[in-house]
């Protein structure tokens, strides 16, 4: 199997909804952060491009027909050189949205977990620290927060690819445009069903929330299960 679709896109711009719809038009198996985090081995392998070691793209992308999102994305000019016959579609929505969008979501994702639990469960650790390399310091500098910086990054990135890309093999793409610009563009039929929005906002903080709460009552349910274990061995031994 071969990469027939790069997404050059950062995340929070659609691109679960596109994931979603490519595999709908028989682009599928598409690569995306949640395949990521589903592989811990392929986390490791991340973590090594992220500390300038070379990897095969085969190694990661020998299952999938196309990839989208963070942290394939940062990579669409080895990826395309890699596979020049490939389409590239990159994402993008209102700037100001983005930052915000992403600000409350993904960037908040180290903080919705204790410090000790990443070290106690050594694939999240390594997923946070995949995150941190190529994302928040490869791409941002360590100054995502910063509003205009980041903007101007953001900005800066989706010239980079029209300059990179040549234009036959380049759509930039909004997902609320739907399907008639990106099957134009894949040379497919419209499917006869509407497109795929998923991963909003509210969805994404949910999660969080439900995570942030699970590990803080973790400690106190792990404790309480031990105090239970072993007056119920006292017990037997009084017995």
């Amino acid at each position: 199997m071969t990469l027939k679709v790069i997404g050059s896109g950062f995340g929070r711009t659609g691109t679960l909804s596109l994931k979603a719809a490519l595999e709908i038009l028989g682009f599928g198996p598409c690569y995306h952060m949640e395949e990521v985090i589903k592989r811990p081995f392929h986390t490791k392998l991340w973590q090594q491009i992220g500390r300038g070691k070379a990897v095969p793209w085969e190694q990661i992308f020998h299952n999938f027909q196309a990839t989208v999102d963070f942290p394939a994305s940062v990579f669409y000019r080895e990826l395309f050189d890699t596979y020049p016959n490939a389409k590239v579609v990159h994402t993008v929505r209102d700037p100001e949205r983005w930052h915000k969008s992403t600000a409350e979501t993904i960037y908040q994702a180290a903080a919705n977990f204790p410090v000790w639990v990443p070290k106690i469960i050594p694939p999240l650790g390594w997923f946070i620290d995949l995150q941190e390399r190529l994302i928040w310091q490869k791409i941002f500098n360590g100054r995502f927060l910063d509003h205009d910086y980041a903007i101007q990054v953001f900005n800066q990135h989706t010239a980079a690819v029209r300059q990179y890309i040549p234009p036959e093999n380049l759509l930039v793409f909004e997902v609320k445009e739907g399907w008639e610009p990106l099957c134009a563009f894949l040379n497919v039929p419209v499917p006869d069903i509407p497109f795929p929005h998923v991963n909003d906002r509210e969805t994404i903080l949910r999660r969080f929330k439900l995570m942030q709460i699970s590990f803080t009552w973790l400690p106190l349910v792990a404790v309480a299960g031990l105090l239970l274990f072993l007056l119920r061995n006292l017990r037997r031994k009084k017995d």
